[in-house]
């Protein structure tokens, strides 16, 4: 397939805004990606992000933008006044696992769906989930009409490594020689949100050691709301029951690139090697 059939899309659960769950370095590093590929990118966020949402307070939800390729588009914005007030729960349900559908699925679907361009033939939305990953995951289909598919707009969704183990996953990125996210580097076997409600005890641990501001915003955020993430324990007990990466402290250019919106390192590495969080802590959805 020629590279101008092939389009990357980044959803900024941020919302373009200042960082509040996200790695400050992921939409940076998405474009340095797509800039090496040599195929387009386009960015799609909910206004306002994920602070705004989880302070919604007898308001809609807010619209969603999205980059197409004559300038921004937007959409929504206008539905029923609503409040939200508490973190998403850790849970498969996506009703109360909001941050899934609302700074992800539903924003790519809306850009599908308000773009004319996307009714001229047949379109396929790629995503890489994995049947390893949880048994959520393994009950998805490896090919199915895609949620915007409609008789008028043909969509398909494929997850072609659906039944691929990690290993092959790494052994891709290895022959590609492209520079693993920070993520991997500092410790964290999922890349995820830095600051994702899945987050294990070490993962909060060495989020509190590294980037300490992140771990209190978020922390101040949970108290406030009167309700912890996890069903028991706060951030803060978590972290304390944790153990930091020991990675996270031994790769300086990493950690600050970690921290970094502007992308500063080369995406591509002549001595390719697996990554300290590589085969390591998942924390994900169940």
């Amino acid at each position: 397939m020629p590279a101008h059939a092939i389009e990357l899309h980044h959803h900024d659960v941020d919302g373009q805004g200042p960082t509040f769950m996200d790695w400050p370095c992921t939409p940076a590093y998405v474009r340095a990606i797509a800039d090496h590929l040599g195929i387009a990118l386009y960015v799609s966020w909910r206004e306002g992000g994920f602070a705004r949402e989880l302070a919604r307070d007898d308001t809609p939800t807010a619209p969603i933008l999205f980059e197409t390729p004559s300038g921004i588009g937007c959409a929504g914005g206008n539905g029923p006044p609503g409040t939200r007030g508490l973190f998403p729960q850790t849970s498969p349900d996506l009703r109360v696992r909001w941050c899934s559908p609302a700074l992800k699925i539903d924003v790519l679907a809306a850009a599908i769906r308000n773009q004319p361009r996307f009714l001229d033939g047949r379109t396929l939305v790629i995503t890489g989930e994995r049947a390893e990953e949880s048994p959520a995951r393994a009950r998805y289909a490896a090919f199915e009409p895609h949620r915007t598919s409609t008789l008028a707009r043909a969509v398909d969704h494929w997850r072609p490594v659906h039944d691929w183990n990690e290993c092959q996953v790494w052994d891709v990125i290895a022959r590609s020689r492209i520079r693993p996210h920070p993520a991997y580097v500092l410790g964290w076997g999922r890349l995820s949100c830095r600051a994702c409600i899945f987050g294990s005890p070490d993962q909060w641990a060495t989020l509190r050691l590294i980037f300490p501001a992140a771990f209190l915003t978020i922390a101040a955020r949970e108290a406030a709301s009167g309700k912890t993430i996890h069903r028991s324990l706060s951030v803060v007990q978590l972290a304390d029951r944790g153990t930091a990466y020991q990675a996270a402290t031994l790769h300086d250019d990493e950690r600050v690139q970690a921290d970094d919106p502007a992308w500063r390192l080369s995406i591509l590495v002549d001595r390719w090697a697996l990554p300290a969080g590589a085969f390591g802590d998942h924390a994900g959805p169940p």
